[in-house]
């Protein structure tokens, strides 16, 4: 076994907890708070694994979970883009693949090529698999508008 690699697999582990601190524009259900990255991913992938049966496609099911774990792993340096932030997606691919070999890069090399591939997967949305995650990372947050009767304005900012 390669040395260090547990220790490069806990340093990875440690920066993921840092996803906990980023908040998002959604709220959660008791409108108490904003939901952080962590939840939202979390939320996410048991959204797939619920609905996979309505996939047009034939799926693999544990690759899609997996990409929804850690498609926002990017968010720990920069933050939740919002959707309607023209000027921010723009510099957003840049900043994202930066922040991307960063954090996969604390693994060990196999791991990190792995990650780092699936991760770009999601990103591109070519395979069945990124499709059918990127569709349930857009549902998610206008899923928890209409459970939250949260109301945005145009400009983006919540009118409550």
């Amino acid at each position: 076994m390669e040395e260090g690699r547990l220790e490069k697999q806990i340093s990875f582990i440690k920066e993921l907890e840092k996803l906990k601190t980023v908040a998002r524009q959604n709220k959660t259900l008791d409108n108490g708070r904003q939901e952080n990255s962590a939840e939202h991913s979390w939320h996410v992938a048991l959204m797939a694994a619920v609905l996979s049966e309505h996939s047009e496609k034939s799926i693999d099911i544990s690759k899609v979970i997996l990409m929804l774990l850690i498609h926002d792993v990017v968010e720990i340096d920069f933050g939740d883009v919002w959707l309607y932030d023209e000027l921010e997606e723009k510099r957003r691919e840049k900043k994202e693949l930066k922040c991307a070999k960063r954090v996969f890069g604390l693994l060990p090399e196999d791991q990190k090529s792995y990650f780092l591939n699936l991760w770009n997967e999601f990103e591109k949305r070519k395979t069945d698999e990124a499709i059918f995650a990127s569709t349930l990372d857009s549902v998610q947050p206008l899923l928890n508008h209409l459970l939250t009767g949260d109301k945005y304005t145009k400009s983006g900012k919540s009118e409550d």
